[in-house]
């Protein structure tokens, strides 16, 4: 049985995403399944972002979300649990809900154990289970809702596909909007699922939504007090590898360990690490010469830094963070709030929570508007009708005709080398002007923060002259073209952002 799209519904049809989410609820209100699918878009388009966390396993995804949402909550023990795809969301209340794959939900008890959250399938066989939902009220979690996934090349098939068929469902859209792929390498598997991932997204501009993480990047030193410069290194190079920039919007990297154990620093660790730290120096250097020494060595003049509480501080920091913080303690006096934030800060953890605020929050509003269309282009096609034909076509103007997304797509196209034959400068302005190194004005133009009004307004007007002589060009290729006139668009919006003709 179909419905009629009566004519008050017709009279008031809008061109937003809500819009025809809206109109297509009226459509589908006699057909349940379709009603709901339609029902969990709407809510969507009002929640935070969806942010993956994706890897190989041992990538320290759950440290490295434990870190992000600055709370113990995710297991990064070999827990049942870390094969589970797991959402935590932000809430008032805490609460932990298991959703099974008959689409029932059983709520669990919040139980922490020495102050980590406990999870559990509350007795349902880990095959029954599609995925875990955490409630928290944390701030980082009202900005995005982070997605744990389990580690891919796992011993079993089963568990990989979980996170597969989380970032790329053979029908429809993807759950989520945008990934941070954590590697330590660039392994094959990596490239293969980031590959997998650009091919199942909407409008093929997943390298605009995926953040790649260099994870564990303080072992690439050997726990050396440089060993966030050698990782830095690494990450810029493979930055600017063709296959990398063709699949991720940027490679950073991350010691997710010493971020989150920054950031649960006690003051008995505080008082060890500063006993250690005031070690007469050849004493000091022999306890640190690795880790395992480190954690087992007797040093008589240590009262409060016993070998337990050692090991324990391995386990929290790593070896490059107790190295660091070592040295840290050496100079102008700290406490230990205020070393908690320089190992934070030197964890790496600063530009990457800073690149899913700019980079990938600003981009908020196009992710979930693309996730959203796809998500609806998916129920017209699975549940026909004949009133469905001009929802389908207008969706499919919408998505063509959002300038947002437009920017998503020629920026991803950017980023696997298309340009046409543009000189690099050009291409490297037009991945500005598009918003890959931020959505403010000055970030577009390639001017400092503090740049006058009338400073951008004079560089927004010589950027649009220059590409609009690029589109006109005859000698233009067709690439070229379409390119420069998704910048004149782009600079007509800022144009008209800062108050200019």
């Amino acid at each position: 049985m179909s419905v009629r799209v009566d004519e008050t519904t017709a009279g008031t049809r809008g061109t937003t995403a809500e819009d025809l989410l809206r109109e297509a609820a009226h459509l589908y209100a006699d057909d349940p399944a379709a009603s709901e699918a339609v029902e969990r878009l709407r809510r969507r388009l009002q929640e935070p972002l969806r942010v993956a966390l994706a890897g190989r396993i041992k990538a320290g995804k759950s440290t490295l979300l434990n870190a992000i949402v600055g709370e113990e909550l995710a297991p990064t023990d070999t827990g049942e649990c870390t094969r589970i795809v797991t959402w935590y969301r932000h809430g008032e209340v805490p609460d932990v809900t298991v959703r099974l794959r008959d689409g029932t939900a059983a709520r669990q008890p919040v139980r922490r154990v020495r102050g980590r959250l406990q999870l559990d399938t509350g007795g349902h066989d880990l095959r029954e289970v599609a995925r875990i939902e955490v409630t928290w009220p944390s701030p980082a979690l009202t900005r995005m809702t982070v997605i744990d996934t389990p580690g891919l090349a796992s011993l079993s098939t089963e568990v990989s596909e979980r996170t597969t068929e989380a970032l790329t469902p053979e029908l429809g859209a993807p759950e989520v909007d945008a990934v941070v792929y954590l590697m330590r390498h660039l392994h094959t598997s990596d490239a293969e699922l980031l590959e997998a991932f650009r091919e199942a997204t909407v409008g093929d501009a997943s390298a605009v939504g995926t953040l790649a993480v260099l994870s564990r990047a303080d072992e690439i030193g050997g726990g050396r007090i440089d060993a966030m410069v050698s990782a830095s290194d690494v990450a810029r190079r493979y930055a600017h590898d063709p296959r990398v920039r063709a699949m991720a919007l940027d490679v950073l990297p991350v010691a997710g360990l010493l971020a989150e154990g920054a950031h649960a620093l006690r003051q008995v660790d505080f008082d060890a690490l500063r006993e250690i730290a005031m070690l007469p120096p050849a004493r000091r250097e022999s306890l640190l010469a690795s880790a395992d020494r480190f954690g087992t060595q007797s040093v008589d003049e240590l009262e409060v830094a016993s070998p337990a509480l050692r090991a324990e501080l391995l386990a929290r920091l790593g070896f490059y963070g107790v190295r660091l913080a070592s040295a840290l303690l050496r100079g102008p006096g700290l406490d230990a709030t205020a070393l908690a934030k320089e190992l934070s800060r030197r964890s790496g953890l600063g530009p990457l929570t800073s690149a899913l605020t700019t980079q990938l929050g600003q981009r908020a509003g196009a992710l979930k508007t693309r996730s959203a269309l796809a998500g609806l282009e998916q129920v017209l096609a699975e549940h026909p009708r004949d009133e469905a034909a001009d929802l389908a076509e207008r969706a499919d103007a919408l998505r063509a005709g959002d300038h947002a997304i437009t920017e998503l797509e020629w920026a991803a196209r950017l980023r696997r080398g298309a340009a046409g034959a543009l000189e690099d400068v050009l291409r490297t302005e037009a991945e500005r002007l598009l918003g890959m190194h931020g959505s403010a004005p000055s970030e577009r133009l390639g001017l400092a923060p503090s740049a006058s009004r009338e400073k951008q307004l004079d560089a927004a007007m010589a950027a649009s002259e220059r590409w609009r002589w690029v589109a006109a060009d005859p000698l233009s290729d067709r690439e070229s073209v379409g390119l420069a006139l998704s910048a004149v668009r782009s600079l007509d919006a800022l144009l008209l952002q800062l108050g200019g003709s």
